[in-house]
């Protein structure tokens, strides 16, 4: 019983011990965790402007492609038809 009443306050200052190491420790690991995290999401969101911006390009050279297909083609059909007409017969 005695042996107890010794470890008891071994205990205490271990646990002590323990807390303020481990706060010397994993609160600047968590700190630089958070800031890497921070870090990675300012990487995402630039990533992801970027894209959006080049998905914007694509789209508006695409619209621009079908504006000369579908007018071109307009073109296209009259011109035959004009060729059409045009043919001695």
């Amino acid at each position: 019983m005695r042996e107890l009443g010794v470890l008891i306050p071994i205990l205490g200052v271990l646990c002590g011990l323990v807390a303020i190491i481990g706060r010397l420790w994993v609160h600047p690991w968590l700190k630089f965790k958070q800031r890497q995290l921070e870090l990675q999401g300012e990487l995402t969101a630039e990533k992801a402007a970027q894209y959006a911006a080049h998905t914007e390009r694509l789209e508006q050279r695409v619209r621009v492609l079908e504006r000369i297909v579908t007018d071109k083609g307009i073109e296209l059909s009259d011109e035959i038809e004009r060729l059409r007409d045009d043919r001695p017969n």
